[in-house]
């Protein structure tokens, strides 16, 4: 990954948090985030205090150089921000006593040894394979949304098509195309103001409910979602954005309309709202109720809800106490 012409040492006073980081992008920062709310984000969402504490036992492993890209006057740590907070925060103490987190000593060397990190300098562009590889289908895996960022990321900054980019980081399922595309639905709605982010019930976005949804008949063809392979900002019509805002808000909520998301998990409510968009009563039950459970019996055989009827009663009973005794 690294030659010696690349690999140097900056102090880390010096160096900078990337706030276009794909996984910072799902918590709202932004260039105008402070230092210390980034650290704080990172402490919270990403467990930064297991690296506090191997840094403050074993040094920072040379090895392990940040990656950074010299963007005019800055040097912005565009892998390797985790680590970074890990070692302001062991730097500056201050940091930790103003959110009330618990310090593992360090002695005064290693301390002083921290002032200087090992990086591995290049250009964004150089690296996006490797990161690629690293975080959508490698060994350090990011989450779906982060995923599906950087892949956008890529494919508008660097004019990279998508089928290069999945070769590129070695993807066989198609998971390229499928993260793409649940990201440009998401964009959709927020651009048509049919839905939005800050609107969901929820602080942390499920994106994974969205991008795997998308690969069911009843909710593609909800809102007449177009082919996989096409590499489009837009991919649901706008004879259907309503519907599309519907599937935000039964998916995410809404703060606005004071709903909360009628997915409460991927299983087994994503597969049941697939059936339920498959079936007009379904749909206009959910419509009525916002319960997921409920409008998926309208959207089930009578004959199968005949069937079940007395199990579910004998099952009603026992948790009741009832025994139950064959007839011979």
């Amino acid at each position: 990954m690294s030659d010696d012409k690349s690999v140097t040492t900056m102090a880390t006073k010096d160096l900078q948090f990337d706030r276009n980081n794909p996984r910072l992008a799902e918590y709202g920062i932004s260039a105008n985030v402070t230092d210390e709310e980034v650290i704080a984000t990172l402490w919270d969402a990403m467990d930064v205090m297991e690296l506090v504490q191997s840094i403050a036992a074993s040094g920072f492993f040379p090895h392990e150089q940040l990656i950074v890209a010299k963007e005019g006057q800055k040097n912005i740590v565009i892998e390797g921000n985790r680590r970074l907070a890990a070692v302001r925060v062991l730097l500056d103490p201050e940091i930790a006593k103003n959110n009330e987190w618990m310090l593992p000593r360090i002695a005064r060397e290693r301390r002083e040894s921290l002032k200087m990190l090992p990086v591995f300098v290049q250009s964004r562009e150089n690296v996006w394979r490797y990161l690629g590889f690293k975080h959508v289908n490698g060994p350090a895996k990011w989450n779906s949304y982060a995923k599906a960022k950087y892949i956008a990321d890529v494919h508008s900054k660097y004019s990279v098509p998508l089928v290069e980019i999945a070769q590129q980081i070695g993807d066989g399922h198609r998971t390229v195309q499928r993260l793409f595309r649940g990201l440009m639905v998401l964009e959709q709605a927020e651009r048509e103001k049919v839905w939005g982010r800050d609107d969901r019930s929820r602080t942390r976005l499920s994106f994974s409910h969205l991008y795997t949804g998308l690969d069911y008949d009843g909710i593609s063809k909800f809102i007449s979602l177009k082919s996989l392979d096409e590499e489009t900002k837009s991919p649901v019509p706008k004879t259907k954005l309503k519907e599309l805002g519907e599937l935000c808000v039964w998916l995410y909520g809404s703060k606005k309309a004071g709903s909360p998301p009628a997915v409460a998990t991927q299983n087994p409510h994503l597969r049941q709202l697939d059936a339920i968009l498959q079936n007009r009563e379904a749909i206009a039950a959910l419509r009525d109720t916002n319960n997921v459970s409920i409008s998926y019996e309208y959207s089930r055989p009578a004959s199968a809800v005949l069937e079940e009827a007395p199990l579910s009663a004998k099952r009603s009973l026992q948790k009741e106490g009832f025994s139950y005794y064959r007839v011979r």
